[in-house]
């Protein structure tokens, strides 16, 4: 049977290099299933959970978004930020989870920051309670 190579790799490292049965992304619009002869894709990650499947381990990621690409059974996961969900620090995500929603600004640069930090602190959340 046909596997999958799998690479996560983030500005300062690879998290995640290997051979899988199978993995579950987090894009903007839903999550994409990606098995072995996948159709060639390139899609764009949300704040999320990814899910890999290999040799029988499940291995949970949060990314905090960039882009996926399948291609000839290889899948790229491209982001700024991979923390296998065993290391995810849940406390800290909920203490910036509650700082940024009492800053209150309406300058619309201020308004996405705090939004993309809101989204990534929640992401962050409920893949811990998951690991």
């Amino acid at each position: 049977m046909s596997k999958l190579h799998v690479s996560i790799v983030t500005p300062e490292t690879t998290t995640f290099d290997q051979e899988a049965d199978s993995l579950v992304v987090t894009l903007f619009d839903g999550e994409a299933g990606i098995l072995a002869n996948h159709a060639p894709m390139i899609g764009r990650l949300a704040p999320g959970e990814l899910r890999i499947s290999a040799g029988g381990q499940n291995h949970h990621f949060y990314v905090e978004g960039g882009f996926v690409q399948v291609l000839d059974n290889k899948v790229s996961v491209i982001t700024g930020n991979s923390i296998d969900a065993t290391k995810i620090d849940a406390a800290a995500a909920r203490k910036v989870l509650a700082e940024t929603q009492i800053a209150a600004d309406d300058k619309s640069e201020i308004v996405e920051m705090k939004n993309k930090a809101m989204a990534q602190a929640r992401a962050q959340i409920r893949i811990a309670e998951h690991a």
